[in-house]
């Protein structure tokens, strides 16, 4: 099994996508924005949050794919935005 960076680093995702992630990063707040990327209460360690965000985003994208009327480009954007956040957390120096 991968490590969560490793599977972050091998993303490929619309550049406009990444942007508007980056853009929300600043404003990221864990207590808040995990809660309700993740649905429920949020796994302490970061390493964990961030396997199950990488779960969702993989849906989210397959749906964005497969252009379902469901999808929803605001929820993709959050959970990226909760990703690249905990991601933050776990890379070293940080």
């Amino acid at each position: 099994m991968q490590d969560a960076l490793t599977l972050l680093r091998q993303l490929h995702r619309p550049r406009l996508l990444i942007r508007a992630a980056r853009a929300g990063l600043a404003d990221y707040r864990r207590s808040i924005h995990l809660r309700r990327s993740l649905g429920s209460e949020p796994p302490r360690r970061a390493g964990p949050a961030l396997m199950r965000l990488i779960e969702i985003e993989r849906g989210l994208n397959d749906a964005r794919l497969q252009k379902c009327a469901s999808y929803c480009v605001a929820r993709h954007v959050e959970v990226l935005v909760a990703m690249m956040g905990e991601a933050q957390m776990l890379r070293p120096g940080v």
